[in-house]
């Protein structure tokens, strides 16, 4: 499952992330969305984790909960919408 984690603080990195999902379950892999021209933290980023199951606790468990600094907001990632082509 991937899960959505914003409102991280700009010094955050994906080891940052993974070591704070870890503690519930195995994760697969951790991404902080940089902005493309200035290449800093976007305040947010994914985690993505083997077991759904482990992924609801961490979701349920992280919620509103401070890292670094700031409030999270943990939820389950949507899918990326399919880009339409421009006419």
């Amino acid at each position: 499952m991937n899960i959505y984690l914003g409102n991280l603080n700009y010094k955050v990195r994906e080891n940052d992330l993974i070591g704070l999902l870890e503690q519930f379950g195995s994760v697969v892999g951790a991404r902080v969305i940089l902005d493309r021209e200035t290449r800093r933290s976007r305040g947010f980023g994914f985690v993505e984790m083997e077991n759904e199951d482990e992924a609801r606790t961490a979701i349920e468990q992280l919620q509103e909960q401070e890292f670094m600094g700031r409030v999270l907001v943990v939820k389950e990632a949507n899918d990326r919408p399919e880009r339409q082509p421009r006419m």
